[in-house]
């Protein structure tokens, strides 16, 4: 029990004591979307834009791919449990969309699309059936997917930033 308590007071005392940094924590699947929505903004704006090119070594994704490889996600994983991929959007797009200000605009708008996308979808839809690169799931286990893949590279980006000189904005100092 005892290293329970320390681990959420450790978990807890990582985040900073500012509204804005814990606006959607503890509040479900919509509120956890906002707070890692706001979070990977904040830091793709925090990186300068030079450092979108930045990649800790050859062959791994540069900042701008992780960012475009979240959008893709986003937008592949949401075409089997409805909404269509954007006409505009690539199949290239992670090698091809480099700049600041593309790449900030494709991840609010694949942001906004899944935040729109999952407060349409009715509760008793979430349980239905999909099909998944020969694999069965349900609509709420594809929701899961595309929040936990968000977060597993927001870790990722925070090393990036962290290892190019980037300090995210809602760490303390």
């Amino acid at each position: 029990m005892k290293v329970l308590l320390v681990l959420l007071f450790v978990t807890v005392g990582a985040f900073p004591a500012s509204a804005q940094s814990l606006e959607g924590v503890w509040q479900g699947y919509d509120g956890e979307w906002l707070h890692v929505s706001q979070q990977l903004v904040a830091l793709a704006e925090a990186t300068p834009a030079e450092k979108f090119s930045w990649r800790p070594e050859p062959g791994v994704r540069s900042t701008s791919e992780v960012y475009m490889h979240i959008v893709l996600a986003n937008y592949g994983l949401l075409r089997y449990i409805g909404p269509e991929i954007p006409a505009d959007l690539k199949e290239d797009a992670e090698k091809t969309v480099t700049s600041k200000p593309e790449v900030i605009a494709w991840l609010k708008r694949s942001l906004a699309q899944v935040k729109t996308a999952h407060l349409a979808v009715k509760p008793q839809d979430l349980q239905r059936k999909v099909k998944i690169h020969d694999r069965d799931a349900t609509v709420d286990g594809m929701y899961l997917r595309i929040i936990v893949h968000a977060n597993e590279h927001m870790g990722q980006l925070i090393a990036y930033a962290r290892m190019s000189g980037v300090k995210p904005p809602w760490s303390k100092e």
